[in-house]
């Protein structure tokens, strides 16, 4: 394989990743959780994302909410939207960067030396975009009864439900892995 295959192999690896990163952010399967009542009718599954949560519930029907408020959400979240917004941003610009910088555009310089340099401050960003989503995750792997909020569809369990209301989102917290209660 050329140099100009590697690089345009390369580049497509790295646009792919961000698309990836990209769907991820969007994504409301940060946290997911669920809860069967006393019948099999009124299980719910809750999914908390970085910028909404949504409640499924076993007939079909699904119901999301935005985040109201920056300040009212927990930390894991608000750091973890800032290392998305910071990843993506990262890496839109090293898209546009890498581009100039390869073989076969005739975008910028048209030196071999400073085309090269260019390619290689493109894969930096690439880099770091890819460093930066990652980040949360290697954070979010602490003991084990830690929320998980690094990785996408890592699953909770809820607590036990003391009411008969399904239609409040978020007015409870799941219980956290490797913890105890009793109903």
């Amino acid at each position: 394989m050329g140099g100009g295959a590697r690089e345009l192999a390369g580049y497509l690896a790295a646009l792919g990743g961000w698309v990836a990163a990209l769907a991820a952010a969007a994504l409301p399967q940060w946290r997911q959780s669920s809860y069967a009542g006393d019948a099999i009718i009124t299980a719910v599954g809750l999914h908390e994302g970085l910028w909404m949560s949504c409640a499924a519930q076993s007939t079909g029907q699904v119901q999301c909410r935005l985040h109201d408020s920056l300040l009212s959400l927990d930390v894991h979240i608000q750091t973890s939207r800032a290392l998305m917004v910071i990843s993506l941003l990262l890496g839109f610009f090293g898209i546009i960067v890498s581009v100039v910088g390869m073989k076969c555009t005739k975008v910028g310089e048209e030196d071999p030396v400073t085309k090269s340099r260019i390619a290689v401050a493109g894969g930096v960003l690439f880099i770091l975009s890819g460093t930066n989503s990652a980040q949360r995750c290697l954070l979010a792997g602490g003991p084990p009864a830690s929320p998980c909020w690094g990785a996408p569809s890592c699953a909770v369990p809820a607590p036990p439900r003391s009411g008969k209301d399904s239609s409040t989102i978020g007015s409870r917290s799941p219980q956290q892995l490797g913890s105890t209660s009793d109903p």
